[in-house]
């Protein structure tokens, strides 16, 4: 099965593996980002045909663009949405172009009279918001957003599936529509643009974090990651369905001891001690961004991902593999100085 997909958000970490795997297998690749100055740069690192693979301008707050994106399209691969390091001063920074960015790639894409629709989600979406009740996730489950303790980055994730979700009910008609929803994604680098979680990696290797708090996370491999796109995307019989996307859930001291096993010397700034609740506190009354952190203490999100292995026979690496991947990735590029 081939066909023309739009994947959107080209210049980002899944999207870019999920071309890669689309043009290896046959297909064409329609893309967008948000300007066209970039099209020579991502063209560079993604190293592909691109014979089969256009460029489109367009975001996702603005109708421009996607009309001329989609044309021609059979699938979509909703990929792009806000994903900041720090946390926005309102939820609604992210939240709204969330929503309505997945909203817009909906209603353009009846119009184009698209088959499959594939929505990237996350974890964010299923696992938060429930505190320390529950240790695993499945995709029966949804973030409590009457929890006000809820991030603004999961509380976007979540108020966008469902948004979308509620679309394609209503108004979708006969597409097929499925979300895939990652852990934290790790695993070898396309180019210098680190995504959100490969920064967690990049720090610890620098030292810049002296001890781990007791956070976690599932861990993926990016690679894993649109292997699954490109199954949801593909398999036959796909429709209303969620596929929750995670390996097992590890701590943070977990992957810096994973680090340390390994590159050894290259790792000697790598903390080796876990950082006592009441300091990592202490840290949040001076730096706000570490709120977030607080109200992660001690939370087990594991994700059961038995449903994607069963339904779509997709299999996924080590969490170790992941961890290296990203740490090699950032060595041999020069990112982080050993």
């Amino acid at each position: 099965m081939t066909g023309t997909a739009l994947v959107t958000g080209g210049s980002g970490y899944i999207a870019g593996f999920l071309i890669r795997q689309l043009l290896d297998n046959g297909w064409s690749v329609h893309t967008t980002v948000r300007s066209l100055k970039r099209e020579a740069e991502v063209r560079g690192w993604l190293s592909v045909d691109n014979d089969r693979l256009k460029f489109f301008a367009a975001d996702l707050e603005h109708d421009a663009g996607w009309a001329e994106s989609i044309a021609g399209c059979t699938h979509v691969a909703h990929v792009a949405s806000p994903f900041p390091l720090g946390v926005p001063k309102h939820a609604d920074e992210i939240v709204v172009p969330a929503r309505e960015g997945a909203l817009r790639a909906l209603r353009f894409a009846r119009a184009a009279g698209i088959r499959r629709f594939v929505l990237t989600s996350s974890m964010a979406a299923v696992a938060y918001g429930h505190g320390k009740s529950r240790e695993l996730y499945s995709e029966a489950d949804w973030t409590n957003l009457d929890n006000p303790e809820v991030m603004p980055y999961p509380r976007s994730k979540t108020v966008a599936e469902r948004a979308a979700r509620d679309w394609v009910k209503a108004e979708g008609d006969d597409m097929e529509f499925a979300s895939v929803n990652p852990a934290a994604v790790f695993g070898p680098l396309l180019s210098d643009d680190l995504s959100t979680s490969i920064e967690l990696v990049k720090q610890l290797l620098e030292g810049k974090v002296p001890m781990c708090p007791d956070i976690g996370f599932g861990i993926i491999d990016v690679r894993d990651v649109a292997d699954l796109h490109y199954r949801a995307l593909t398999a036959p019989d796909i429709k209303d369905e969620r596929f929750v996307c995670s390996g097992p859930f590890l701590k943070m001291i977990d992957v810096a001891n994973v680090l340390k096993a390994n590159l050894r010397d290259k790792a000697k700034k790598v903390p080796a001690r876990r950082m006592p609740d009441w300091l990592l506190k202490l840290f949040a009354l001076v730096r706000p961004e570490l709120k977030q952190l607080v109200a992660e203490l001690g939370n087990v999100r594991g994700g059961d991902s038995s449903h994607a292995m069963t339904t779509l026979g997709w299999t996924m690496r080590p969490p170790d593999e992941a961890i290296l991947a990203t740490a090699h990735s950032l060595i041999e590029r020069g990112i982080v100085k050993v």
